[in-house]
């Protein structure tokens, strides 16, 4: 098979709502957040693709249970990046802020953002300015989702702000690459925050439709979240509003002490 000009992502499906994406090529494949290994070695042998790496968004076991059996199953030696965390077997490089990850088959090269929140080690993925890469891709695990974002597990409503807000600077034509398939139940909260928004009443409409194909909702956009996503937009007036009047608080002066209320708001919705 010759090799494609443009890179391909796909979703292999896992769990009841994971999604482990593969870039490849046609020839070689990068592997994010592999829970299972079992689809991704049946799609790896469907489309004839050898295993070149693993991207590690952070240390959740439906995001690092197929690492071991993988390679055990390839016999292959191949590099396996995550996070500086110690539940990540097989991990062979640490990705920190600001790294520059390149790899050579599929071509691409990731720079990595170190984002909190959901827990403490968690990081992402950022492609951006490559030939074969026709708009920017984020990888982002569990931060930051289609209409939502991960709850914080370890980390702080400042730090998933903070975290957030990194995202946000990225271009607005950024494809987000999510690891669950959440996107129905949290536009259904994001309707709670903010029932006559526009864009997300038309986004319900359409990611429904999706749904009812069994097709995914991803990849979402940068763009898009700035448009649906709470999270992303606790310094909006009526996202403001929505949350002081759900904790009754007259006064919360950052997007964080926003983000906090509709995130405890989200986690009991």
């Amino acid at each position: 098979m010759e090799k494609n000009t443009l890179l391909q992502v796909w979703p292999i499906p896992a769990f009841d709502d994971n999604y482990i994406w593969c870039i490849h090529d046609g020839q070689s494949a990068l592997i994010v957040d592999p829970g299972d290994a079992a689809p991704v070695l049946r799609y790896l042998e469907q489309e004839k693709l050898s295993l070149s790496g693993i991207l590690i968004t952070h240390h959740h076991a439906d995001h690092t249970g197929g690492i071991l059996d993988l390679l055990r199953s390839l016999g292959a030696t191949i590099p396996v990046y995550g996070p500086a965390h110690n539940e990540i077997p097989g991990r062979t490089q640490v990705a920190m802020e600001g790294d520059k990850i390149e790899i050579a088959e599929p071509r691409i090269s990731f720079k990595v953002f170190e984002v909190p929140g959901h827990t403490l080690s968690h990081i992402a993925y950022f492609a951006n300015m490559q030939a074969n890469v026709v708009e920017p891709m984020l990888f982002c695990g569990d931060t930051l989702f289609a209409s939502g974002c991960g709850r914080l597990f370890e980390g702080s409503p400042t730090q998933m702000s903070h975290s957030l807000a990194k995202f946000a600077a990225l271009p607005k034509n950024t494809l987000v690459y999510c690891t669950h398939e959440y996107t129905l139940s949290n536009i259904r909260f994001a309707l709670a925050v903010e029932p006559n928004n526009p864009n997300l009443i038309s986004w319900f409409e359409k990611a429904q439709a999706l749904r009812a194909q069994n097709l995914p909702t991803l990849p979402t956009t940068i763009g898009q979240e700035l448009q649906v996503n709470p999270f992303m937009r606790c310094d909006q007036a009526d996202v403001i509003a929505a949350a002081k009047d759900i904790s009754g608080e007259t006064d919360l002066p950052t997007t964080a002490h926003v983000l906090a209320v509709i995130r405890a708001w989200k986690d009991r919705f």
